[in-house]
């Protein structure tokens, strides 16, 4: 694991926010990631760093971050839509809508101008540079879409649907180039899960089944069915694993199981090389960087683990395999399903079972009876030598990095006895380790469940392991080494335990005092002056030799020193480590010397020193050399023995009856100190409860103290609050009689105010009838006159009439007068006329001057009197 990413809230309870999805971009050095509140991060591997690009406010279903515009990412929102959002800026770019159901994939082209979204109920494909929808894949809703994506490095879309039906299209024309056959009933499975390798050739599918079907797109047709370990039930995730220098044609497949540990499976050897996630630490979804260097997985506990798959592979990295040709081979098109079932295995492949319908002629090597042949003894697994292996040692010094994992298992004969060792595990925590930690505490969780898982497995595997005191320290640097393959972690112990701790369990308890004395009788043969120091000062072997065996030299020296030491200690005689005890020693020889205190020798013994472990590793070839035969440690060891297949040997080289009286003996100790610890328990529990009492009694004695001392406080404050009142209350009385006064007075002045107002109003009233009388008095004078001046002005108009009706008559009676006497009567009545005029005028004058007469009495009556109006 290159990091675990937990992202905390900083809040009083804190809480992780889980990470539901995450995405490579096209270089593979960065990262996006969504968490379940819509944050989305990009981490960059490459400079260490990482940075908030935006906040969702929503869980994201699916994310993309292979775009043409190396910025911009593409999200799925649990709002169906689909956003795109540049990296850089933090900005919106487009908001694409149109899906009905969660989005769960997004399929980007290799160009990156394209893309597909895919929902169970439809595939809409998109032109990244508009953002318009170019076609939406409409389906009948009990068909159901898995999934619809881009063929690497091609313009072919595959569909597969929930009827396992599997189409390929063209992008530009949707023209469907072909579809593949119905998968044979024997082995049909219903396909949830699709994986493609980068050359576009073969398609894997799987589904709730530890069955894989492998396609080949260009025949159309199913090539191979692989049978995943049995504790695979259903396949949830699938994706091959990129290789720079296989051109495309990947090998390996990362299959993600039910139980979420990813499963990495060559799919043509079908062996499994490795595995990340476990049972403790499942994986909910992985994916690859492109470049196939590192691997995201959003874990089920919701953090974010990136993994390094050099690091990954380094294990079961192997050399070049020998040449070999083809004996015979035989068209695809004629294999059916039952020829090409093969199992995974993680030791010898299992080949192809052979057809009984159809016979395959095979031709027979013959023997190269001119070639060297080598001892049994010297043949390992998987095709290496031994010897050649020992001289490239000793020509080199330590095996390459690159093959050492593989070398080692070789060198060990590891049968890898996967069903001995799952019933190993299945028993669960050995009950001598259930607090493995309290003694050995470990800082990554990880290491501390697999090196406690390891020794339970060696405890169950034989009773002396559960109490042997130094296991931990012996199996710890192989725990470290091969701490994701635990098999192979346990096989390895196991193996050093049988060969190179031979007769170390014969004085058990005690450390093997026959091995320490091997040691010491080697070492008074090479280095007396040495031995003499250390008997000189009371160092005893068990000093000077037992620590560097118990911990198989892990405390004195550097990793890269260990790993080369142990290339040479497997590739020899067990004796080779008793006599790495001695060259230590001799090689350290100077300092040792010069300690004189028994602290210094122990310091020296559990701590690195400057030391060369090349110089040391020479010595011992010497000391194996020089030693005589009656001290030398090969005459009392027994040679090499790998552990058997199928089942693991009966571990026995022990002491039985110790064992078991201890086994007993700390049986009976455990029941006791549970007893004594249920009756410390009843007894803490007791003293809890009077505890408990004692502390209530006196919270209540201190509340009723509390509670009169506020009783006290309050009631003083209750007095002060009364003499305040009292003093208030008299203020306020003082203040009443001034305000009595007060409003006696202004009702007083108010009184006098309203009887002048009265006496005012009464005036008023008394000059306003008088004006009254005489506004009346003035209009019936008026009333007269103009009564008056109406008569004679009708009396005049009735003489008129009657006088122009007279003599209209006169005219009309005698029509014959002369002009005078008509002349006449004109002038009569001309005189008649302006006599009528003159009294007229007469008395309207005599009107007007009564009027004026009135208005100058009523205004020399104003003028004397003004404030009657």
């Amino acid at each position: 694991i290159i990091v675990n990413i937990i992202h905390n809230t900083s809040d009083y309870h804190p809480k992780v926010l889980r990470f539901l999805n995450v995405a490579f971009d096209g270089s593979g050095d960065s990262l996006i990631a969504g968490d379940h509140q819509g944050n989305i991060y990009v981490f960059d591997l490459y400079g260490n760093r990482f940075n908030l690009v935006q906040r969702t406010a929503q869980a994201c279903t699916a994310l993309a971050f292979n775009l043409r515009r190396k910025s911009e990412f593409l999200v799925a929102l649990a709002d169906y839509s689909i956003k795109c959002f540049d990296t850089v800026t933090k900005e919106l770019v487009s908001w694409m809508r149109g899906h009905e159901s969660s989005v769960f994939s997004i399929s980007v082209h290799a160009s990156g101008k394209y893309a597909i979204t895919t929902s169970s109920d439809t595939a809409q494909l998109w032109d990244l540079d508009t953002f318009q929808r170019k076609r939406k894949l409409n389906i009948r809703q009990s068909v159901g879409i898995q999934k619809v994506f881009f063929l690497p490095l091609s313009n072919t879309i595959l569909s597969c649907f929930k009827d396992n039906s599997i189409f390929a299209w063209e992008c530009d024309t949707l023209f469907c180039k072909y579809q593949l056959p119905a998968p044979p009933e024997s082995s049909s499975i219903l396909y949830r899960v699709f994986a493609v390798t980068r050359d576009g050739r073969i398609l894997a599918a799987g589904g709730k089944s530890n069955h894989l079907h492998l396609w080949c797109l260009e025949a159309t047709q199913l090539f191979r069915i692989i049978q995943m370990p049995t504790k695979v039930r259903a396949i949830r995730h699938l994706e091959f694993l990129p290789d720079s220098f296989d051109a495309g044609s990947n090998q390996v497949l990362g299959v993600l199981s039910q139980d979420g540990i990813l499963r990495f499976v060559n799919i043509q050897t079908c062996k499994l090389l490795f595995e990340i996630g476990s049972l403790d630490e499942g994986i909910s979804s992985s994916v690859i960087s492109p470049h196939g260097r590192y691997i995201a997985s959003v874990m089920e506990n919701g953090s974010l683990n990136v993994y390094s798959v050099q690091a990954l592979t380094q294990e079961i990295n192997k050399p070049p395999p020998p040449l070999v040709k083809v004996i015979e081979d035989f068209p695809k098109n004629k294999l059916s399903s039952i020829d090409l079932k093969m199992k995974v295995t993680s030791g010898k492949v299992q080949q192809p079972a052979k057809s009984r319908e159809s016979k395959i002629q095979t031709r027979i090597l013959k023997q190269d009876l001119t070639g060297n042949f080598e001892s049994k003894e010297n043949e390992l697994s998987d095709g290496l030598n031994k010897k050649r292996l020992q001289i490239l040692l000793k020509g080199y010094g330590e095996y390459p990095t690159k093959y050492r994992m593989f070398i080692w298992r070789s060198l060990l004969q590891l049968p890898e006895n996967h069903t001995a060792f799952s019933s190993l595990i299945d028993k669960g925590t050995h009950v001598a380790f259930l607090n493995l930690q309290k003694k050995y505490p470990i800082k990554s969780r990880k290491l501390l469940r697999v090196l406690q898982r390891t020794l339970s497995a060696l405890a169950h595997w034989s009773v002396i392991f559960s109490d042997t005191p130094y296991l931990p320290l012996l199996a710890f640097p192989f725990v470290k080494l091969f701490q994701n393959n635990q098999l192979i972690c346990f096989e390895v112990v196991a193996t050093l335990i049988i060969n190179w701790c031979q007769h170390w369990f014969e004085y058990f308890p005690n450390p093997p005092i026959n091995i320490l004395s091997m040691i010491e009788n080697v070492l008074a043969f090479h280095d007396k002056e040495l031995l003499q120091h250390f008997i000189d000062h009371d160092i005893t072997s068990q000093l000077y030799a037992w620590p560097l065996l118990e911990t198989v030299f892990s405390e004195v020296l550097t990793r890269e020193e260990w790993l080369k030491l142990f290339d040479n200690v497997f590739s020899n005689h067990p004796s080779f480590l008793l006599m790495t005890v001695v060259a230590y020693n001799v090689c350290s020889r100077a300092p040792l010397l010069n300690c004189n205190l028994k602290d210094d020798f122990e310091y020296f013994f559990h701590h690195r020193n400057n030391l060369d472990i090349s110089v040391v590793i020479r010595e011992v070839y010497r000391l194996l050399e020089t030693t005589p035969t009656d001290i030398h440690p090969d005459s009392m060891l027994d040679a090499f023995v790998a552990l058997t297949k199928g089942q693991y040997p009966v571990f026995n080289q022990y002491p039985k009856f110790i064992v078991d009286y201890q086994s007993q003996e700390r049986e009976r100790i455990r029941n006791d100190e549970l007893d004594y610890l249920r009756e410390r328990q009843t007894v803490e529990d007791m003293q809890a409860e009077v505890d408990q009492q004692r502390f209530e009694d006196e919270a209540w004695y201190q509340k009723q103290e509390l509670l009169r001392k506020a009783e006290e406080t309050r009631r003083e404050m209750l007095l002060r609050e009364e003499e305040k009142m009292i003093q208030q209350r008299q203020r306020l009385a003082a203040v009443k009689r001034e305000l009595k006064i007060k409003e006696i007075h202004l009702q007083d002045a108010a009184r006098r105010r309203f009887l002048k107002l009265q006496q005012d109003q009464r005036e008023m009233e008394l000059r306003r009838l008088d004006d009254e009388i005489g506004r009346k008095n003035l209009t019936r004078n008026q009333e007269a006159v103009a009564k008056e001046m109406r008569e004679d002005a009708d009396a005049y108009r009735r003489k008129v009439d009657l006088e122009e009706h007279m003599f209209h008559k006169l005219i009309e009676t005698d029509q014959t007068q002369n002009q005078q006497t008509q002349k006449w009567k004109e002038a009569e009545e001309k005189e008649f006329y302006l006599t009528s005029e003159k009294k007229g005028a007469a008395l309207s004058d005599a009107s007007r001057k009564w009027f004026l007469n009135q208005e100058i009495s009523a205004a020399v009556e104003h003028a004397e009197n003004p404030c009657n109006k």
